[in-house]
């Protein structure tokens, strides 16, 4: 398709969707910005439309998808954002619009790019055993880095290497998609740093270790999956054996060693910006208590960019630049670096975050309208939406639902106090299930593009949700049968 069929795709998505009522409206300018009392719900129709196009076009139309995907992602967001426009105002449009691109994708992408360019500068080098037991150990690695450095920052460490020691491999997708399992979601559960979800909620008063509870959740479901990974790996390299498909057995081994170390000091400066950035947001120098809002810079009418937000994603740009320049070229070469993946993942999900506007607004005013008290529905509700929908947002609105029951006992947060196992709850839905599909959390997309730019034949959006129905739910029911359900 040609650059003008895609600016007249453009122009009919704007043209072809129904506008909203006057009254919806009137409804929304008396309601401020609560606009989940007024979207209706086939607002969130471009999200879907998203998503689908996600999953179906690098099926049906490769190429083209490779050369167009950031102007479908514009199509889906003009889809919403005009006839929005047309309802409820251009400056209502403008606000939102600002304040999801300036207050959550900008510091989402310019964290994920950091910690992009950061490991890129980091190679293990030497023979690197494609093995069950090798491969085995990258995952335990990694699920254990993962609450440390953060699931991006392990993902992004580790997958270079692991793709390197199975590069002789024909079976290697599933290695991939289990370390997505681990390494990029279920790893990330025992500290604020592991995953942006519990983050959000130590900033609304969740003590620091108390995510270490999540703990004998982590335990059982590594257990489960590396036992079920090893099983499966350890009968497909015997047929790979079997069939000669390894032909270095015998050269000479060369020990492994690792270069570009510098980098790790960014990797902290990255880790430590985030972590700063929760700490200042408690002072009073960057907090207004009486407020109660960040202090920052005026965008526009009623929207702050705080000073926190742009301090982090300063020293981040400083950590990206600064790897980049002092890393040598042979490094990247050797790592097969490029900013291919990146450039992926900044131009989807900048039409993902456009479009789940509505959703988010929607799911914000009307989830506690769910009827959830138990604890199991808090974990299979939160699961399931995080599972398509950013799981940061997603964990404030049902710990916000959560926090609304009354509890008279439990952690007390800045949103009311939460029972233990509520909390617990939310928390391993959200991070757990943020594993179902690729988007539902943002290294998995990552994860997925760099495995495809090193050969790997990945499964597709649906393909990946197979595997995730197969392997994943079935583990997540028996969590629940297990933790959830007193």
């Amino acid at each position: 398709m040609s650059l003008r069929s895609s600016r007249l795709l453009l122009y009919a998505a704007v043209a072809a969707f129904p506008v909203l009522s006057p009254e919806t409206a009137l409804a929304a300018s008396e309601a401020g910005h609560e606009l989940g009392n007024a979207l209706p719900v086939w607002s969130v129709l471009p999200f879907v439309g998203m998503l689908l196009s996600i999953a179906v076009f690098p099926l049906v139309k490769p190429h083209w998808w490779e050369k167009r995907f950031f102007v479908v992602a514009l199509c889906w967001a003009a889809l919403f954002m005009a006839p929005f426009g047309v309802a409820f105002g251009w400056s209502e449009a403008l606000f939102e619009l600002l304040e999801i691109v300036l207050l959550d994708y900008l510091p989402f992408i310019v964290l994920l790019w950091g910690l992009f360019a950061v490991s890129g500068g980091i190679v293990l080098k030497g023979d690197l055993p494609g093995t069950p037991k090798g491969n085995l150990a990258f995952l335990l690695i990694g699920t254990i880095m993962a609450s440390w450095v953060g699931t991006t920052g392990a993902s992004m460490l580790l997958v270079r290497p692991l793709l390197r020691a199975n590069k002789w491999r024909e079976k290697k997708a599933h290695t991939v998609v289990f370390f997505i399992f681990l390494v990029s979601n279920i790893g990330g559960c025992l500290t604020p740093v592991g995953d942006p979800p519990l983050f959000l909620g130590f900033l609304r008063g969740v003590p620091f270790f108390w995510t270490m509870r999540l703990l004998p959740l982590l335990l059982f479901n590594t257990v489960v999956l590396l036992a079920a990974y090893f099983v499966m790996d350890s009968r497909l390299y015997k047929k790979e054996i079997a069939a000669g498909n390894r032909t270095d057995d015998g050269a000479p081994k060369q020990p492994l060693k690792a270069e570009g170390l510098h980098n790790l000091v960014f990797l902290a400066m990255i880790v430590g910006s985030v972590i700063l950035s929760g700490m200042l947001s408690a002072s009073p120098v960057f907090y207004d208590f009486a407020a109660e809002s960040l202090k920052g810079v005026h965008v526009y009418e009623g929207l702050v960019m705080p000073f926190t937000n742009l301090i982090q994603m300063g020293v981040i740009i400083l950590a990206g630049a600064l790897s980049v320049i002092s890393t040598k070229k042979e490094l990247h070469e050797a790592n097969f670096f490029t900013w291919a993946p990146i450039k992926e993942v900044a131009g989807l999900f900048i039409g993902i975050f456009i479009t789940m506007i509505p959703a988010l607004a929607i799911l914000n005013v009307k989830g506690a309208e769910l009827g959830l008290v138990r604890p199991w529905q808090f974990f299979w509700t939160t699961g399931a939406l995080s599972s398509f929908l950013d799981n940061a947002p997603t964990y404030l609105v049902f710990l916000s639902t959560a926090g609304s029951l009354g509890a008279t006992a439990g952690v007390a947060t800045a949103i009311g106090t939460v029972a233990p196992n509520v909390l617990l709850a939310v928390s391993a839905g959200a991070v757990f299930m943020g594993a179902n599909t690729y988007i539902g959390n943002a290294p998995n997309f990552m994860v997925r593009s760099i495995a495809e730019e090193n050969g790997v034949k990945m499964p597709s959006f649906f393909g990946y949700m197979k595997w995730s129905g197969l392997v994943l739910l079935p583990l997540f029911v028996l969590n629940t049968l297990i933790f959830f359900v007193r």
